[in-house]
């Protein structure tokens, strides 16, 4: 193999570690705005686990973050909890870099 193959190799290896820790701390962020959003809606501890993984399941509906925003403001809408987008995107933000601390953390 030469040098330029073992370079390739090398950071086609780094994207898909790169690609699979995004994937993670996507995911545990989506699991904690679920559970900041089951607090505001008032669930029990094992409502707000159910709800926390249909929020993280909402992720797949289509690329970016607009799937989980729109089902958590949709699901805080119709319990009458008035909660504005943009604190929505900030509490996002905020749990991103939580969940990033708390995977790197767990590797």
């Amino acid at each position: 193999m030469t040098t330029f193959e073992e370079r390739e190799k090398g950071f086609e290896t780094k994207y898909k570690r790169d690609q699979e820790l995004q994937f993670k701390v996507n995911a545990r962020r989506n699991k904690l705005l679920g559970l900041w959003a089951a607090e505001k809606l008032g669930l029990d501890p094992a409502a707000a686990e159910a709800y926390a993984k249909e929020v993280v399941m909402s992720d797949f509906d289509e690329p970016g973050d607009s799937d989980v925003l729109r089902k958590v403001m949709d699901d805080l809408g119709a319990a009458s909890v008035a909660v504005e987008e943009h604190a929505i995107r900030r509490e996002m933000d905020r749990l991103l870099a939580l969940a990033k601390e708390q995977v790197q953390r767990d590797s």
